[in-house]
């Protein structure tokens, strides 16, 4: 029984030790306990024991093989679309089926300014596509920082290029996290003009982008998910969205009065 008891010992100690201490601790281990067993009872426990000293080589010398963090496979629906295009909006285009026009009732923990505010959500991936509206020439609420470094609500003109800085500085509040941020810009077929970002990294919005015909009209649309942004885990959701936000910017057209 202690011959038995020192073998295990043996085991767990080439397990967590080097192995070529292996050959030295055997010695020790059979030469402590031949005097206390029989020869029959030795025999069968030598056995046993070249057993589990195999296993311990061969544990020794397997090589170990990282594995990559897995994430649960996400089976996405087919792609189809249809058309939104409400009596009195400014704009229209086509989404998805498999997601939900709703009208925004606060837009980032704002009052929403005007009717034509509204979000597209993809309940089953946990996305959003917050998407605003403001005329060029009309009034909305701006946010002036003061003196003391506090915001204030101020009422003011819808300036073009103000919005584009705007949009400008809205996607690179992410640079802390993102790995890099990169614009592009776009010109449809319907004679639309817009820059697309792609932000990378663990950036709460990945994809925003904004569209203008600079005279009349301003429309800005950003990507969120509701998890913690995770760049890895969230890839095969952005590829697939990715398309369904192409299709929404080539089909968009103004609708003016």
């Amino acid at each position: 029984m202690l011959l038995i008891k020192s073998c295990l010992l043996f085991v767990v100690c080439c397990w967590a030790s080097a192995c070529q201490k292996c050959s030295a601790l055997i010695v020790v281990i059979f030469q402590s306990s031949k005097a206390q067993i029989s020869i029959i009872n030795y025999q069968l426990t030598i056995a046993f024991c070249l057993l589990l000293i195999a296993s311990c080589f061969s544990a020794c010398n397997s090589t170990y093989t990282s594995k990559k963090t897995g994430y649960y496979k996400i089976d996405f629906p087919e792609r189809k679309y249809t058309s939104f295009q409400q009596e009195g909006f400014p704009y229209s285009f086509e989404y998805p089926v498999y997601a939900q026009v709703v009208k925004d009732s606060t837009y980032f923990d704002q009052d929403v300014q005007n009717p034509y505010w509204i979000n597209i959500d993809f309940p089953k991936m946990g996305a959003r596509i917050f998407l605003s509206y403001k005329a060029i020439g009309g009034k909305s609420t701006y946010k002036v920082k003061q003196a003391n470094g506090t915001y204030k609500d101020s009422l003011g003109t819808n300036v073009f290029d103000y919005m584009v800085n705007d949009a400008f500085k809205l996607t690179n509040k992410n640079e802390t996290v993102a790995s890099s941020i990169k614009d592009s810009l776009f010109h449809t077929q319907n004679g639309i003009t817009g820059v697309f970002f792609r932000v990378g990294g663990n950036a709460a919005t990945a994809r925003q982008f904004f569209m203008s015909d600079t005279t009349k009209n301003f429309f800005r649309g950003a990507l969120y998910f509701d998890v913690t942004p995770n760049a890895d885990s969230l890839r095969p959701v952005q590829d697939f969205l990715q398309k369904d936000l192409d299709h929404l910017i080539s089909t968009f057209r103004w609708i003016n009065k």
